[in-house]
């Protein structure tokens, strides 16, 4: 079968790979009808600072449905659709037996760890997988995974509602944080990115104001409030650092992008101000929650998508994407 395979940093080859076979164990079978390409897939190409086996294949964000289950797989049965939980943990350091998997000490991914969906058909063990409602388009079902890192983002700032709230970044980490704070009652919310044509989407589809990381801008745009809470989701060590000037005293900072380099930061301005800053590694315990709620954001979640990609179109793709040339929030693989 063909597959994308990731030999090292700048080298995505799309070859011939044999097929993985029946399942053993608790290891399930799964055709893949949708993967989304995530900024760490693009991440780990450019840097290759998450390869830990080569080749491999990538594709941790996605979507299929059941073939075969093997003998110590319980839940699950051929014709099921599910969405794969990203975390492949260890279950017995301390993180994990206090129920914090993805704080893992040995944390990997699909698609590092083991591989993921570019390629028609994966195994994967039973415990990664989710039932997806039957109605749902596997577009909408293979991102079930960003829309759970998003939420948890969101639940780690926990911002009351009727407040300001800005969104750094409308990637699509960004983009999902903007809608769901939307729903939540942030008022105003704001969003901030590079791409005007980006950030315009997401103030359509969420109402939200457009922003600059500028106080004074901040300052108009809040009635005079000020900033006191944030998603920091470029992966910009700039933006960070500006918004930590910008947040009022007492501000909170959510951050959840993949940074590039260090920043200087005087630890002083964190004490006098009394800011805090929350980092928000993949997701906890959301990614149920966030199937659940896949129906009720399926025509948003649609309408950031940029389109679709077979096999053959993913090295172009990453292309693309790295370039910034895309349209829309999210591309979709579909193998």
């Amino acid at each position: 079968m063909k597959a994308v395979r990731l030999y090292g940093a700048g080298d995505l080859r799309v070859e011939e790979v044999p097929d993985p076979g029946p399942p053993g164990g608790d290891l399930v079978r799964i055709q893949v009808t949708a993967a989304g390409i995530c900024g760490s897939d693009l991440h780990n190409f450019r840097t290759g600072q998450w390869i830990s086996r080569a080749p491999s294949t990538p594709g941790h964000e996605l979507t299929g449905v059941v073939e075969a289950v093997g003998p110590g797989a319980t839940r699950l049965k051929p014709g099921d659709r599910v969405a794969a939980d990203s975390r492949v943990w260890c279950g017995v350091c301390a993180a994990c037996r206090e129920g914090r998997r993805h704080l893992c000490e040995s944390l990997g991914f699909v698609g590092e760890a083991c591989d993921g969906g570019f390629a028609p058909v994966v195994l994967l063990p039973e415990r990664l997988l989710h039932r997806v409602p039957d109605g749902l388009p596997p577009e909408i079902a293979a991102m079930a995974e960003p829309f759970a890192v998003a939420l948890h983002a969101v639940n780690r700032l926990d911002p009351p509602p009727g407040e300001p709230v800005l969104v750094a970044g409308c990637g699509t980490i960004g983009g999902i944080a903007a809608l769901i704070l939307a729903r939540r009652g942030a008022e105003p919310l704001l969003v901030a990115d590079r791409n005007p044509a980006r950030q315009a989407m997401v103030c359509r589809l969420t109402g939200a104001l457009p922003a600059d990381l500028s106080a004074a801008a901040i300052g108009v745009a809040t009635g005079g409030r000020g900033l006191g809470h944030a998603v920091e989701a470029t992966g910009s060590t700039a933006a960070l650092a500006t918004l930590v000037q910008t947040m009022r005293p007492g501000g909170r900072l959510a951050l959840v992008g993949i940074y590039h380099g260090t920043m200087a930061l005087d630890p002083t301005i964190l004490v006098e101000r009394e800011l805090t800053l929350t980092g928000s590694h993949a997701f906890a315990d959301e990614l149920p929650e966030a199937i659940a709620l896949l129906p009720a954001y399926a025509e948003a979640l649609s309408a950031v998508i940029d389109g679709s990609v077979d096999l053959d179109g993913v090295p172009a793709a990453y292309a693309r994407l790295i370039a910034g040339e895309a349209g829309g929030l999210k591309t979709i693989v579909r193998p």
